[in-house]
């Protein structure tokens, strides 16, 4: 049964399609300096994050289910060698351009799955243990890696403007007021200073 009719296969696609909204949900009203601020000392910035998962999407569902990307661009960065490429967009892409990239990513992967069962093989190259696997598997992988990305995107769009919430429809954050969530915050602070007393 391909995994447009199997249940089993929806429920795991239909947790796939909310991260990747949580993720472009993240990105939305980002000026192009925003997007591509470091945050971190290894240099995380919210259009490397998203352009990371647009290429993982093309190696996932392309490269293991020997697919191939119409997409020059994508094809010479699932073959370079260097292991931080895709965390780094091209310089002349802009917040549009990755965004654009990975919602093609998102729409080349859903037609390869269309055309698989969970049970169908799947090759995945750079993996040392579990090379030879299923759809399933990488489905699964996928949820786990854009969940992750979009945990990463949540802390670094608060640290940018201040922006949080799980998802558009349901921030899933309690409705406090400015001056509360200031208040929480002095008080975890004391709880860490604290700790140091210990």
């Amino acid at each position: 049964m391909d995994t447009k009719n199997d249940p089993s296969a929806q429920r795991l696609r239909a947790y796939l399609n909310e991260a990747r909204s949580n993720v472009l949900w993240k990105c939305e009203a980002l000026s192009e300096e925003l997007a591509l601020r470091p945050m971190t000392p290894t240099g995380t910035h919210m259009l490397g994050i998203v352009h990371h998962l647009a290429v993982t999407e093309y190696g996932y569902f392309g490269e293991c289910l020997g697919l191939v990307p119409n997409d020059d661009q994508v094809l010479q960065l699932l073959q370079s060698t260097d292991s931080q490429i895709d965390f780094l967009p091209p310089a002349d892409y802009s917040v549009q351009d990755v965004l654009d990239l990975y919602r093609k990513s998102i729409a080349f992967a859903e037609a390869a799955l269309d055309n698989s069962e969970l049970s169908s093989p799947a090759l995945i190259p750079w993996w040392s243990v579990h090379r030879h696997s299923t759809v399933e598997h990488l489905i699964v992988h996928m949820i786990s890696e854009t969940s992750r990305h979009a945990g990463q995107l949540d802390i670094v769009r608060e640290l940018l403007d201040g922006q949080v919430g799980l998802r558009e429809q349901a921030l899933n954050l309690p409705s406090y007021s400015s001056a509360q969530w200031q208040e929480q915050y002095r008080h975890l602070q004391q709880l860490s200073q604290e700790a140091i007393q210990r």
